[in-house]
This record gives structure tokens, C-alpha cells and sequence, in this order.
């Protein structure tokens, strides 16, 4: 039997988009809003493949792509598409769809308490002790709190859109198996732009997420 997970976590919600998709915006200003909201965990992910049509979008990235892929398989979905919003891992809506992403939002959440803490020019994460834990990814991910970007070509040709939470980079820094562990990250590597990091820690196969914090660099 599955351990009880008590810690209480942030509702993570990823949402994949792209500066060239003009079903885009209205999720952009969405999770701008549920970015304000606590207990919420709101990041953007920009997805690279609207980038020949039109509009390179400077904040896509194939590690993006590649994420949303693994839940469409992870979810059984028969392709991928923005905007899309992925809650906890587990749960998938059109990113715009308010009263859906809303209801998923309101059940409470518990899981793998995550610490969080600067030392030195490092992030530093502490894992606690979970006997029976499954075997998961702890995912760093840097991230530009706010971005405004003017539009020049494309589907959204002429408007300027307000970015909220934006992936710069993200990687796994290891595994966990339920043993108490602590995991470092230099922040020097991070992208000019990141404000922030979060840590999700996913087991593995990109299901349920179960442990999540979010921390400040400056």
C-alpha cells in the first residue's frame, strides 16, 4: 500500500503555448491570474513547433515540445496542441477553459514536502524520508516571472502579449526513491532572464506529480 503523502503543495499547473498561436493570448491572461493565486504553481512552456509559421517565438524550446509530448502519451491523448494546461500532472484542459481549470484547482493537495533554500550561489533541495515513495525525477526548472513581447509576424501579428511565469530551462538534477536526500544546483548556468526556480518531483513516466516548491533567486 501507497505511503500517505501529508505535507501540503502548491497546485502545479503547466501550460504550453506559443507566442504564434492566436488561441494563445486568453491562457496567457488566465495564468497570469492563477499566478497570483496561492497555493498555485503556474508555469508557461513554449512550445517550438508554431515557430515556422510565421513567428519565432524567442522563449520556445524543443525540451518544451518533448514535455508536452510525454503527457499526451502519459494521457493517453492522440496529439498535442496549445494551449494546452496540464494540472498536477494528471488532468489536461484547453488552456483558456476557466471552468475547468478552476474546478481541478479546487481539491485540496498533500505530498512530498519540498525545502527549498539559497546557499552560497547554489539551490539547494532537501527530499524527506518516504518509505515506500515511487521512484521520481526532482525537475529544476528556471523561470522569467514577467515578459512583455511585441508581435511583428503571425497569427498574432500587431499585438503585444504579457508573458507570465516563462520556462527558460529546465532539467532533472536526479532521482528520488523515498530516501531523505539533498540535491544542489549552481545558479550561475541559469539563463540571464530566470527570477525564479521551481522543483517538481515527478515519479517517473511524467505522471501525478508529488512534491512541488517554488523559490526566488534575487
Amino acid at each position: 500500500m501507497p505511503p500517505v503523502l501529508a505535507a501540503p503543495r502548491p497546485a502545479v499547473v503547466e501550460l504550453f503555448t506559443s507566442e504564434g498561436c492566436s488561441s494563445c493570448p486568453p491562457a496567457e491572461i488566465y495564468v497570469g491570474e492563477l499566478a497570483q493565486r496561492p497555493g498555485v504553481l503556474a508555469l508557461t512552456f513554449h512550445v517550438d513547433y508554431w515557430d515556422d509559421l510565421g513567428w519565432r517565438d524567442r522563449f520556445a524550446s524543443p525540451a518544451a515540445t518533448q514535455r508536452q509530448r510525454a503527457y499526451a502519451q502519459a494521457l493517453h491523448l492522440p496529439s498535442i496542441y496549445t494551449p494546452q494546461a496540464v494540472i498536477d500532472g494528471g488532468q489536461e484542459f484547453v488552456g483558456s477553459d476557466r471552468r475547468g481549470v478552476g474546478a481541478a484547482l479546487e481539491k485540496p493537495r498533500n505530498g512530498v514536502a519540498v525545502g527549498l533554500a539559497l546557499q552560497q550561489g547554489a539551490v539547494v533541495v532537501d527530499l524527506p524520508d518516504q518509505p515506500g515513495a515511487q521512484p521520481s525525477d526532482v525537475l529544476l526548472v528556471a523561470y522569467q516571472r514577467h515578459a512583455i513581447t511585441p508581435i511583428g509576424r503571425g497569427e498574432n501579428s500587431g499585438r503585444t502579449v504579457e508573458e507570465t511565469n516563462v520556462v527558460r530551462e529546465f532539467h532533472s538534477l536526479g532521482r528520488w526513491s523515498g530516501q531523505s536526500r539533498q540535491f544542489r544546483a549552481d545558479t550561475r548556468p541559469l539563463p540571464a532572464g530566470a527570477t525564479d526556480v521551481a522543483v517538481l518531483v515527478q515519479p517517473l513516466g511524467q505522471t501525478l506529480i508529488i512534491g512541488a516548491g517554488t523559490l526566488a533567486l534575487h
